[in-house]
């Protein structure tokens, strides 16, 4: 009775809507994807679990995921590519549901999602939530062309998501958008650092954290091409640049939207925003575990 009391703990941080506030079902997550019960095994307080700190295993549990939760019949990334946190990813798409419950009364959403990576996370889970059609662009061909097989090898994803290489890397909406295209939202989870080395560091201090001891060399769990991991500038150059891009896409997106992983940047991102006029700004608090982002909303009409 206990342990089936403990399988069913939810996570209150997450969205209400979340199909992921309670303990992960392993039994069936094997059963959708059997190669997952090679990672398993019973943690220091007797729950199943997987090692998170082996990429393997945790890209094989997002298989698992969205295989199960969000019914699809292929998922697979290149190796060393950004393996991201699903119950993370889904809250992002949950809140800006709760954005368009608010504000919008168009019945056909359509969402791009800039650096949609080889993942192609967002527009799947937005997708499968909401019925949501997408836009998914990227810097990275190969990234690209792994979206487009994601979407190509699930029929329920066909003619839904629309993969774009976006071949100017200074550019987060010229040309990816066309002229007078019209879109509902924009969402983005910017390089979260400034360069190599700054990342480099953050996973030596996460892992140290984790583990109470300095690891001999930083190993990500959740691995990442360079441009997924950081950019010049980091976080608050990338929405600086999204930020003056984005006025002049006013008339053909209702909300634009981003990540904020670091609280010192709002007050640049406020600034920058009054800069280009933007009628309205929204910030909406997210609680992942020990970590808390944000997102911030503007729109110009």
């Amino acid at each position: 009775m206990s342990q089936e009391k403990k399988n069913t703990q939810t996570k209150s941080q997450l969205h209400p809507r979340s199909k992921h506030r309670e303990r992960y079902n392993f039994e069936l997550l094997i059963k959708r994807v059997p190669q997952l019960k090679t990672f398993v095994s019973s943690n220091r307080y007797g729950d199943l679990s997987i090692n998170f700190f082996n990429p393997n295993a945790v890209k094989v549990l997002n298989k698992a995921l969205l295989l199960l939760h969000y019914n699809l019949e292929y998922w697979d990334i290149p190796n060393q590519y950004l393996c991201p946190p699903i119950p993370g990813r889904a809250d992002y798409i949950h809140y800006i549901a709760d954005l368009l419950d608010e504000t919008s009364k168009k019945s056909e959403i359509i969402g791009l999602d800039i650096g949609t990576g080889a993942n192609c996370i967002y527009p799947v889970i937005g997708h499968q939530s909401y019925g949501w059609q997408f836009i998914g662009s990227d810097i990275d061909e190969t990234a690209v062309d792994s979206a487009k097989h994601i979407v190509s090898q699930n029929s329920v994803l066909k003619g839904k998501i629309e993969i774009r290489l976006q071949e100017n890397k200074a550019n987060k909406l010229k040309g990816i958008l066309h002229p007078n295209e019209q879109i509902t939202f924009v969402m983005c989870n910017p390089p979260f650092h400034a360069s190599a080395e700054d990342a480099k560091k953050a996973s030596m201090r996460k892992l140290k954290n984790l583990k109470g001891k300095k690891p001999k060399k930083a190993t990500l769990n959740f691995s990442g091409q360079h441009n997924e991991l950081w950019c010049k500038g980091g976080e608050a150059r990338f929405i600086k640049d999204f930020i003056f891009e984005s006025r002049h896409y006013g008339k053909q997106c209702q909300w634009f939207t981003t990540l904020v992983s670091k609280s010192s940047n709002l007050n640049g991102i406020y600034a920058d925003l009054k800069r280009v006029k933007a009628k309205e700004v929204k910030t909406v608090e997210m609680g992942q575990g020990q970590k808390i982002s944000r997102i911030v909303a503007w729109c110009f009409e």
